[in-house]
Formats: C-alpha cells, sequence, structure tokens
C-alpha cells in the first residue's frame, strides 16, 4: 500500500486546512454548513464572519488566528499529508455509516435538538491529518478496533497484544489509540507480526501523545498510519479523545473492548459502535477485577449486548477471517462463469446478503437484511467479504452491486 492520493486543488486543500483549525471535531452546525455549500465557500464565510449564528459561535475562538499556509507547511515539515473528502485515499467505505449517522444528527439538530452529546457528536471529519505509508483508503474493509484500559493489567496487556498479533498476520488492520495500557499492547503485537496498524490521536501528529509512546508513534508510521484530526500544534483535550473515539468506531469492521472500567473511554468508543451499528465484541476477565467491568456489563447488556470473544477465531468469525476470497483486479469484468464462481466460494450468509442488494440503488445495512432475510449483523459481516472481492460498491446511502457487474 502507498500514501498516494489523487491531485486535489490548492483551493480545497487550503479551505479545509482552515476548516480543521477553527471548528472543533464533530460539530453539527459547521459539517452541515459544509455540506451545504462546500469546503471552498464555507472556510471564505466564516473567515469573514457571515455565516449562521450557531456556525459563528462554533468557530469565533479560533476563527482570526487560523493560517492554514502555516499548518500546511507545518505538515510537510513533519511528513503529515491532509487527506480530505475530494481525494481518493479518503475513507469512503468505513466512513459510510459517519455520513448515515451525520446526516441523521444533522436533521435533529435543524428539528430543534441542540443538545450536544457528552460522547461526542456522530459526525464525519472534515479532513484528516494522516503521516505513514500505508493507504488510509483500504482501513475499513477488515479492520479491527482494539480498545481498553490506560491502567491495564498484564492480563489485558496479553490478550490484546496476541489478539492483534493473530489478526496483523491475517492482514487485518488493528486500529487503536496510542495510549498506554491496552492501545500501546495491540499496536506492538500487530508490528510485531509485520502487520499494518493504525493509531488515531486525540491531538496533532507533531506531538505525540502520551509522550512516553513517542517510539511507538515512530514505528507505527514507518508501515501504518498515524491519523488525527487535529492540525500540528493541537494539544489532546479531553473533548478531542471523546470526538476521537468515533472515528476508531468507524475505521473498524469492528471493535473489541479488552479491559474496560465502569466508566472509560473504551465504554465510550463501544457507544459509538452501537450507534454507528457497528460489531461489537468484548473480552471477559476475573470476576474481580476493577478492569473487567466494563466488559462485563457490555456483555451481559440487556439491549444490543457485546459479542463475547476468548480468543482469535471469534473475532475473525465477525470480521471475516478468510484468506481466500477471490479478488477481481479493477475494471476487470468477470465474465458469466467467472462471477458465477466467485459466488460460489462465498459462505452462504455473504451469498444471500450479496442476492439482498439492488443493483442501482444504494441500500443501508438494515434494508439489505430485510432483502436477503438475514440479520443486520450477518449484513454487516459480509460487506468486508463482498467488497474484497470487489462485487460492491459504497455511497453516502449505503451499498450496491458493483457498477461493473449491472447489465448496461
Amino acid at each position: 500500500m502507498g500514501g498516494v492520493t489523487e491531485p486535489v486543488s490548492d483551493e480545497v486543500l487550503l479551505a479545509r486546512a482552515y476548516l480543521s483549525r477553527v471548528s472543533d471535531p464533530g460539530s453539527v452546525p459547521v459539517w452541515g454548513y459544509v455540506r451545504s455549500v462546500g469546503p471552498v465557500a464555507a472556510a471564505r464565510a466564516i473567515a469573514h464572519g457571515h455565516v449562521p449564528d450557531e456556525v459563528r459561535r462554533a468557530t469565533a475562538s479560533r476563527r482570526d488566528d487560523a493560517d492554514p499556509y502555516a499548518d500546511l507547511e507545518a505538515a510537510e515539515r513533519h511528513g503529515i499529508r491532509l487527506v480530505t473528502p475530494e481525494t481518493d485515499e479518503w475513507p469512503h467505505f468505513a466512513f459510510a455509516a459517519l455520513e448515515r449517522t451525520g446526516i441523521d444528527r444533522l436533521k435533529r439538530y435543524q428539528a430543534g435538538d441542540r443538545k450536544r452529546a457528552e460522547a461526542g457528536e456522530p459526525m464525519p471529519p472534515l479532513a484528516l491529518w494522516v503521516r505513514g505509508t500505508a493507504e488510509l483508503a483500504s482501513v475499513g474493509v477488515r479492520s479491527v478496533g482494539m480498545v481498553g484500559s490506560r491502567s491495564a493489567t498484564r492480563y489485558g496487556e496479553r490478550i490484546s497484544a496476541e489478539l492483534s498479533y493473530g489478526l496483523a498476520q491475517r492482514e487485518v488492520v488493528v486500529v487503536s489509540g496510542g495510549a498506554y495500557g491496552i492501545d500501546a499492547a495491540a499496536h506492538r503485537g500487530a508490528l510485531a507480526a509485520d502487520g499494518p496498524t493504525v493509531l488515531v490521536s486525540a491531538g496533532g501528529l507533531d506531538r505525540p501523545y502520551p509522550p512516553g509512546n513517542t517510539n511507538l508513534f515512530e514505528r507505527v508510521a514507518e508501515s501504518g498510519l498515524l491519523v488525527s484530526e487535529s492540525p500540528a500544534g493541537c494539544a489532546p483535550q479531553r473533548h478531542r479523545f471523546l470526538s476521537r473515539n468515533r472515528l476508531i468506531a468507524a475505521l473498524g469492521t469492528g471493535t473489541v473492548v479488552v479491559e474496560a472500567g465502569q466508566r472509560s473511554g473504551a465504554a465510550n468508543t463501544a457507544k459509538h459502535c452501537r450507534t454507528l451499528q457497528r460489531p461489537l465484541m468484548a473480552v471477559p476477565g476475573p470476576v474481580d477485577s476493577a478492569m473487567s467491568i466494563g466488559c462485563h456489563n457490555l456483555i451481559r447488556a440487556e439491549s444490543n449486548p457485546a459479542i463475547l470473544v476468548t480468543c482469535l477465531d471469534d473475532v475473525l468469525a465477525v470480521v471475516g477471517g478468510s484468506s481466500d476470497v477471490p479478488q477481481i483486479s479493477a475494471g476487470q469484468l468477470p465474465s458469466t462463469d467467472g462471477l458465477r464462481e466467485v459466488l460460489d466460494r462465498l459462505d452462504p450468509s455473504a451469498r444471500r446478503v450479496f442476492d439482498g442488494l439492488f443493483a442501482r440503488r444504494f441500500a443501508r445495512p438494515d434494508e439489505i437484511a430485510v432483502r436477503s432475510g438475514t440479520s443486520a449483523l450477518e449484513v454487516i459481516r459480509a460487506l468486508p467479504t463482498l467488497d474484497l472481492a470487489r462485487l460492491i460498491e459504497t455511497g453516502d446511502a449505503g451499498y450496491r452491486i458493483a457498477a461493473r457487474l449491472r447489465k448496461a
């Protein structure tokens, strides 16, 4: 994988850089305004204060001091690139769920629901600052978020490292937050297997946090990706951690909570998983361990409980672990016999999901589930496999059969 993006105009790049500086991550009114008028017009209007009151209030504190030229120059000095929704490196597949929840939240906001969610709003990012050699667009196809306590026990760190090592060996991307404890063990487990890992930071990528994990950040950048919504120089404030967690949930095909206290950042990530309708898994621990209370609560929840995980196979069963799915090269139109062979090699559940897709109209997982006679969870599990086989394409409204498979 290479970190190469399609060319994007300087005007758009500067606008997105400016917007990422003046707006807090997950701002509902700012995202809605940018979606309505476009990034260039939005940046120009915000800079002059000619915007709706709620957008003005959300951007007033940084509007006059933001300097996108300086931010892009600082990024270049640190080997950081700005990835925007206008480039091919944008993770459209992973962020399809965020687009859906973002649109739904914007509608409620416009209808009068202005109370900001303490856990962070489920909105797509305006842009992402990225450092590393991997390609962001492919993250989310087969990936696992691995989260847990910073004050992890030796048991938790061992489980996190072992699961991540096994996932990375099978080319499943491990996504985590770079913190002490479970996060660091997850990244190190993936690195030990020479596998891909993505570290989503709450602050600017020029200032690794926590500082004690600086070497870990550097190792991840060498073979994987460092990702942040914040430009260089931004401190990792508390609300940025909560907002960051929605990106971990979105970039993972599913998320595993290894250890978590009663109230924790991992529990916050779990909440985002449920909002995004992403599979949520949890590792049980000793019944008397304070670091496993959160996991046990997730597993025994009356509504939408987490899937209990005791080994690597449990995780692969959720996110898809088969490496023998035939891949069709881009632009190749298979013959009828070739397509039939691809479909025959899918597991029965994935085949049913494929049969439930529309040829031309996009559909969300819940609609696909109804059409295919499966559960929404089975649909979510099958989508990465179908994408790897190049049988589907994604859009803001969901998923449909790939264009090259449709009859003219």
